[in-house]
């Protein structure tokens, strides 16, 4: 079921994700910093320097000592920053054509890219968390393994929408005019809600996307937000029952490897809550037989990973809080998530 990587695919994995960050940092700094641009205007006799940003300009004052080296602080760290983003793009290149060679690349490229998207309109790690099997993906690279193929293959991705955070000004500022079907037609344009106001959108190859929230208590009394725009033709969370556990579940988040060698950060659910919500699905009377089967090994998977890799507690002070469906739905889960060979009985000396 699972498979670990060696040393030096490890070491691979290691430098892109340091890479990756070191990039994440300074297109930040590019954004928050170095965003629009200043120039000098000479306004009744007198120059000015003036900041644009978006479609706004404000003057920041007459000519000066001071303006002088606002406009030099300003447009020298653009360029440092230009040079340090522009040599960090070249060393993620290539270090995404290593990666797929050494077999690290994971995440499906469409799934990288609609992430990648949501980051950037602030709505990723906020709004949105990837949930459902692409989920693995960041287990797997938090533990340093690949889970079996069979388990991780999808052509879907479903986005988990925490109504509960209000969204901030940037992300407004980004979403207002076309919503998070904007956001995916800026990966691809064929992206289209399946009917308006629907839950799913799909693009002419049939890559899915769902947004789903958690199902209220009482059916009546849902006053949640259900998008996060109200566009005409956004995605409306589809309310699912069980969701509740995996919104409020504890966050971790991983920076994985997608299928053509680049790193995309994935924000998710525990891993535990992952294995338990799964678990829970593979019991419902109304699953699928296969999707029953394939959710229980999911299940195993993420606990295993939880308990023998991030050693994370997974035991019954850790489910003691949890509804007895859960708990239950755990115990079968956590007997498969012994190491391979594992059992109480096992000797603690090689057979010499």
């Amino acid at each position: 079921m699972l498979e670990e990587l060696t040393s030096e695919q490890r070491r691979q994995l290691i430098d892109t994700q340091q890479v990756y960050e070191a990039w994440l940092g300074a297109d930040d700094e590019r954004q928050r910093r170095f965003a629009g641009s200043m120039r000098w205007a000479e306004r009744n006799g007198t120059e000015y320097l003036l900041r644009k940003f978006r479609q706004t300009e404000n003057s920041l004052g007459p000519r000066s000592g001071e303006t002088e080296k606002s406009f030099a602080a300003f447009s020298e760290g653009r360029e440092r920053n230009k040079d340090v983003l522009v040599g960090l793009s070249d060393r993620l290149n290539r270090l995404a054509k290593v990666n797929v060679a050494m077999g690290l690349g994971r995440v499906p490229a469409i799934a990288a890219r609609i992430l990648r998207r949501c980051a950037d309109t602030n709505l990723l790690g906020r709004q949105l968390l990837v949930v459902g099997t692409n989920a693995l993906f960041a287990y797997e690279a938090l533990a340093g393994v690949r889970i079996a193929s069979g388990l991780t293959a999808t052509g879907d991705i479903d986005l988990l929408f925490d109504s509960r955070r209000r969204i901030s000004f940037v992300t407004s500022e980004k979403i207002t005019q076309s919503g998070l079907i904007g956001v995916l037609r800026k990966v691809d344009r064929s992206f289209r809600p399946l009917q308006p106001r629907a839950f799913r959108a799909t693009n002419r190859d049939g890559y899915l996307v769902d947004l789903i929230r958690p199902q209220a208590r009482n059916l009546l009394k849902d006053n949640a937000p259900t998008s996060i725009t109200s566009l005409e033709d956004g995605l409306d969370g589809a309310p699912m029952d069980g969701l509740q556990w995996p919104v409020n579940a504890p966050k971790t988040e991983a920076i994985a490897i997608d299928e053509r060698g680049y790193p995309v950060r994935m924000p998710t659910i525990d891993p535990r809550m992952f294995a338990l919500h799964k678990a829970w699905l593979a019991r419902r009377p109304d699953r699928s037989a296969v999707k029953a089967t394939r959710d229980r090994e999911q299940a195993e998977a993420a606990a295993l990973i939880a308990t023998s890799y991030l050693q994370l507690p997974f035991d019954g002070s850790y489910l003691q809080g949890f509804p007895a469906s859960l708990r239950e739905a755990a115990m079968p889960t956590l007997a498969a998530a012994k190491p391979p060979g594992f059992s109480e009985d096992s000797p603690l000396e090689p057979d010499w």
